[in-house]
């Protein structure tokens, strides 16, 4: 895609920006309504957010729900059908941060699980800072440690501003960027590390674990599932709508079906072991456990100053069982009935510890999933993996042979692509011009879109939904030259089995958003478009604190008593 519009579609750009701006100015003439002077704030707020569970996976098994989990929350809270990540690459760092800031890429700076650093040209990790380091864990350098690179405030930040520090803001996840990138800058995050089994924090935050984690620690919960396997939950005809076992091709020393053993070839308690636990239910299962002990070692929710907490948890496992069987199969589907039942318990914990009347609740997903290609072909649909590193070769080639220059290509962090302006400008070749050759190679090859390039972006030119996504998903410091999206069920990735997400398609977009508090919510299933950086917004409004510095989302009024 080129940077060369006609005056007609500088004229449709424009009108469509002042429409934009029309629509947001009579957004913001429509008040929240006002809380009842009667209404306490809550007491505590539960944000739930299950890394990779697609929308259309709540719908298309809810019938199975049991009472006290996911149908609890669609059947007595708000839920939001149409709700999305609304930005266009749609990846687990990405999607976390917009539940808590409110913000989009573009002004939050975390673009991407990793990126390029514009100074060292070298590859970074989304909350890896080298002056900090786990306690009492083994840290190598681009583990996750700090949330120096959010570049905004969180709902967190501004409770703890709001209430001189005295609110609490815990988060725990089995990935270390869950549980960073919700506690934003003043919270404290706990994660699961994977060579011990251990939730640990970091000295960003503190230097010595509190009691109650020294505790936890010590009890080794996560050792009781040595030798266990996973087996479905329901009976076999629960599961005849599911994908074939054999869709998804074994990869070596794996397997592909039911049952799926905990164990280390070693014989003995090690990472090997710890390890395979993030792909099942029992990971979940641990940090929910971790989850109740927070709620009574931080005595969330019944905090002695009277102010309101947040709990933030991040339940990692749906994700590393999609990627590796995709949302279509059994082992997703199973999955994601289990996880049904591990929130009813935990609900149940949380009225007899808290009381559910005091407690809000939000749940919602960093992101969706794809189809796994084999499944999505078979249905006579284009679908495959797309090798980036064949890829980007092929353009660094590309550019060498027409334009007679080497090196064109500097490094690339899918889907962005890094070009060397100044070798181009030294050899004659303007900007645009290198832009406009590499842009037509891509879009020649298999399983491509559409490529934003570099000059595009800062003109700001939007015409459609996924200029919008994507736009909202570049950042100008941060973000690659070319940004590249596929075709829909294409993705990056090589090898054979699984499947992925992180385009702007509605399969990785559409995620679930429910509310939950009858105090302030009020319950039914609402049509209405919304997107996560809605949450941040509404919840803000219902504990009245300033919403997050880059917030761009909307209160969700409809669904506000």
């Amino acid at each position: 895609m080129t940077n060369n519009f006609s005056l007609s579609r500088h004229l449709a750009h424009a009108l469509l920006l002042v429409s934009s701006v029309a629509a947001c100015q009579a957004h913001a003439a429509k008040a929240a309504p006002a809380i009842p002077a009667g209404v306490a704030q809550p007491k505590l707020v539960v944000v739930l957010v299950v890394d990779g569970l697609p929308q259309e996976q709540v719908t298309r098994y809810r019938d199975q729900f049991g009472q006290g989990g996911f149908r609890r929350l669609l059947e007595q809270g708000a839920w939001f059908s149409d709700a999305h990540q609304a930005h266009g690459i749609t990846v687990t760092a990405i999607g976390h941060s917009a539940v808590l800031s409110g913000a989009y890429p573009y002004q939050h700076g975390v673009i991407g699980n990793n990126w390029i650093d514009p100074v060292t040209k070298k590859s970074v990790y989304c909350t890896e800072d080298g002056n900090f380091h786990y306690i009492g864990e083994e840290t190598q350098p681009d583990d996750g440690t700090a949330p120096t690179k959010l570049r905004v405030s969180t709902l967190g930040d501004e409770l703890r501003y709001a209430t001189g520090d005295k609110a609490k803001v815990i988060t725990v996840s089995g990935k270390d960027r869950g549980a960073i990138l919700l506690a934003g800058k003043t919270g404290t995050a706990y994660m699961y590390m994977e060579k011990t089994g251990n939730f640990a924090s970091s000295t960003y935050y503190m230097q010595q674990h509190p009691q109650w984690v020294q505790r936890y620690q010590a009890a080794k919960p996560q050792d009781r599932y040595y030798g266990k396997s996973w087996t479905p939950l329901l009976m076999d005809a629960a599961y005849a709508s599911d994908a074939r076992d054999d869709i998804v091709p074994a990869k070596p020393g794996t397997r592909n079906t039911f049952p799926f053993a905990y164990y280390s070839d070693s014989g003995k308690l090690d990472g090997e072991y710890y390890s395979r636990l993030k792909s099942g239910p029992f990971l979940d299962e641990l940090t929910l456990e971790f989850a109740r002990a927070a709620i009574d070692g931080e005595q969330l929710g019944r905090n002695p100053a009277g102010v309101p907490d947040i709990l933030g948890v991040s339940l990692s496992a749906h994700d590393y069982v999609n990627h590796a069987y995709g949302p279509e199969s059994k082992m997703s589907h199973d999955h994601l009935q289990r996880l049904d039942r591990m929130l009813a318990s935990f609900f149940a914990d949380l009225d007899k510890k808290v009381g559910m009347d005091k407690v809000l609740v939000v749940l919602t997903a960093d992101h969706g999933f794809a189809n796994v290609p084999e499944f999505t072909q078979a249905r006579g649909i284009s679908a495959k993996r797309i090798d980036g590193a064949k890829l980007v070769d092929a353009l660094s080639q590309h550019l060498a042979a027409s334009l007679g220059i080497d090196k064109l290509v500097t490094t690339s962090s899918l889907p962005n692509i890094y070009l060397d302006y100044a070798l181009a400008e030294k050899s004659g070749i303007e900007r645009t011009a290198l832009e406009d050759a590499a842009a037509r190679f891509l879009l020649q090859q298999d399983g491509l879109a559409q490529v934003y390039t570099r000059t595009q972006m800062e003109t700001g030119a939007v015409a459609t939904r996924m200029d919008t996504l994507m736009r909202r998903a570049w950042n100008r410091q941060l973000s690659g030259d070319l940004m590249l999206v596929t075709k829909p069920a294409w993705y990056f990735g090589k090898g054979i089995g699984g499947t992925s997400h992180g385009s702007p398609y509605t399969y990785d977009t559409n995620v679930p958003l429910m509310v939950f508090g009858p105090r302030w919510i009020k319950p039914g299933a609402y049509g209405q478009y919304a997107e996560v950086v809605d949450i941040a917004p509404t919840l803000a409004h219902l504990l009245r604190v300033r919403q997050p510095s880059a917030s761009e989302g909307r209160v969700l009024t409809e669904a506000v008593r």
